[in-house]
Protein backbone atom coordinates (compact mmCIF):
# COMPACT_ATOMS: atom_id res chain seq x y z
CA UNK A 1 0.00 0.00 0.00
CA UNK A 2 1.28 3.33 -1.00
CA UNK A 3 1.06 6.70 0.62
CA UNK A 4 -2.14 7.54 -1.27
CA UNK A 5 -4.23 4.42 -0.61
CA UNK A 6 -7.90 5.13 -1.35
CA UNK A 7 -9.15 4.15 2.11
CA UNK A 8 -7.02 6.82 3.77
CA UNK A 9 -8.95 9.63 2.04
CA UNK A 10 -12.05 11.28 3.52
CA UNK A 11 -15.36 9.56 2.84
CA UNK A 12 -16.60 12.14 0.32
CA UNK A 13 -13.44 11.93 -1.76
CA UNK A 14 -13.61 8.13 -1.72
CA UNK A 15 -17.10 8.31 -3.19
CA UNK A 16 -15.79 10.54 -5.99
CA UNK A 17 -13.02 8.02 -6.70
CA UNK A 18 -15.57 5.19 -6.86
CA UNK A 19 -17.80 7.13 -9.28
CA UNK A 20 -14.82 7.91 -11.51
CA UNK A 21 -13.70 4.28 -11.37
CA UNK A 22 -17.07 3.00 -12.59
CA UNK A 23 -17.52 5.67 -15.26
CA UNK A 24 -14.03 5.56 -16.82
CA UNK A 25 -14.69 2.48 -19.01
CA UNK A 26 -17.49 4.10 -21.09
CA UNK A 27 -15.37 7.24 -21.41
CA UNK A 28 -12.41 5.18 -22.65
CA UNK A 29 -14.61 3.34 -25.17
CA UNK A 30 -16.05 6.60 -26.49
CA UNK A 31 -12.63 8.22 -26.73
CA UNK A 32 -11.11 5.25 -28.57
CA UNK A 33 -13.94 5.29 -31.11
CA UNK A 34 -13.63 9.04 -31.53
CA UNK A 35 -9.86 8.72 -32.01
CA UNK A 36 -10.34 6.02 -34.63
CA UNK A 37 -12.80 8.08 -36.69
CA UNK A 38 -11.56 11.65 -36.10
CA UNK A 39 -7.89 11.44 -35.15
CA UNK A 40 -6.62 14.79 -33.90
CA UNK A 41 -3.72 15.51 -31.60
CA UNK A 42 -6.03 16.39 -28.72
CA UNK A 43 -7.94 13.13 -29.15
CA UNK A 44 -4.70 11.16 -29.06
CA UNK A 45 -3.59 12.85 -25.82
CA UNK A 46 -7.00 12.35 -24.21
CA UNK A 47 -7.07 8.71 -25.29
CA UNK A 48 -3.64 8.09 -23.76
CA UNK A 49 -4.60 9.86 -20.53
CA UNK A 50 -7.91 8.00 -20.16
CA UNK A 51 -6.32 4.63 -20.92
CA UNK A 52 -3.61 5.40 -18.35
CA UNK A 53 -6.21 6.26 -15.72
CA UNK A 54 -8.15 3.09 -16.57
CA UNK A 55 -5.00 0.96 -16.17
CA UNK A 56 -4.23 2.66 -12.86
CA UNK A 57 -7.70 1.81 -11.54
CA UNK A 58 -7.55 -1.79 -12.78
CA UNK A 59 -4.15 -2.40 -11.19
CA UNK A 60 -5.31 -0.75 -7.92
CA UNK A 61 -2.78 2.09 -8.03
CA UNK A 62 -5.62 4.50 -7.25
Amino acid sequence: MGKYHRYRFPHGFRRVIIVVEYSILPVVCYQVLRTLFLPTTLDMFLCIIFIGIFIMFRSKWI
